[in-house]
C-alpha cells in the first residue's frame, strides 16, 4: 500500500487555526483603517449617549429643556418633568393605549418611545385638546359620558382625534376598527364609538 501524505501536525508551526486567527485579524483591521477616528479615540458620526444628557422637546407648541438618560422614555418626561399627567402608565408594553399622544400628527405610545427619539418633532399631548376652546373630541366625550375611571380617556381623546383628522367621513365600523389599540377596562367602547360618530354627523372635524 502506498504511503498516504501526512497533514501537517503542531510541529509544522502552522495550523488552520492559526490561519484563520490570522485572516480575521486582518480583516478587522482592514475595516478600522479605513474608519476615521476622532481625537478622543471614539469612530467619526458615532456619538454614544452616557448618563444624563440635556435635550430639547417641542410639546404642545413650546419647547423645553429636559434631563435625559439613553433609556427615559417620553412618557417619563411628560409626567415627571413637563408636569404633563394626561398620557398614563397604564401598560409598559403600550398595549393599553393608555399614553397615547401625537408625534408629528401620528398616535405613538409615550410609554415604549424613547424621549432622544422625539427630537426635532412635534409633540402633542391630550393637554392639547383641553381649555377653554376645548376640540370637538373632548367635549364630545363629556356629552355622551365616554368616560368612567378616566384612565384610558386621555389616550382614548387622542387616538380618536388622530383617526378623525386623517378619516373625517368614517363610518362607525371604521371607527371600531380605528381604535382597536385602545382598551378600556370599564367597558365604555359603545359611548366611546358614539362619540367620535356624533363628530362625523355633525361635521365638527376642524
Amino acid at each position: 500500500m502506498a504511503n498516504l501524505p501526512k497533514s501537517p501536525g503542531p510541529a509544522s508551526g502552522h495550523s488552520r487555526r492559526d490561519f484563520l486567527k490570522g485572516t480575521g485579524a486582518g480583516a478587522a483591521a482592514t475595516a478600522l483603517a479605513n474608519v476615521p477616528v476622532t481625537a478622543e479615540g471614539q469612530q467619526a458620526g458615532a456619538r454614544v449617549v452616557r448618563g444624563w444628557t440635556p435635550i430639547s422637546l417641542d410639546v404642545n407648541g413650546q419647547s423645553h429643556q429636559v434631563q435625559v438618560e439613553p433609556r427615559t422614555t417620553l412618557l417619563e418626561v411628560l409626567r415627571y418633568q413637563l408636569d404633563l399627567t394626561g398620557a398614563k402608565p397604564v401598560s409598559l408594553d403600550g398595549s393599553s393605549g393608555a399614553s397615547t399622544v401625537l408625534v408629528d400628527g401620528k398616535p405613538v405610545m409615550a410609554s415604549t418611545t424613547l424621549a432622544l427619539a422625539a427630537r426635532g418633532k412635534k409633540i402633542e399631548t391630550v393637554e392639547s385638546l383641553g381649555g377653554k376652546n376645548s376640540d370637538p373630541v373632548a367635549r364630545a366625550f363629556v356629552e355622551h359620558d365616554a368616560e368612567q375611571c378616566g384612565f384610558c380617556t386621555p389616550g382614548f381623546v387622542v387616538a380618536v382625534r388622530a383617526f378623525l383628522d386623517k378619516n373625517p367621513q368614517a363610518t362607525d365600523e371604521e371607527i371600531r376598527s380605528g381604535l382597536n389599540g385602545n382598551i378600556c377596562r370599564c367597558g365604555t367602547y359603545t359611548n366611546v364609538i358614539r362619540a367620535a360618530c356624533s363628530i362625523v354627523k355633525g361635521g365638527q372635524n376642524g
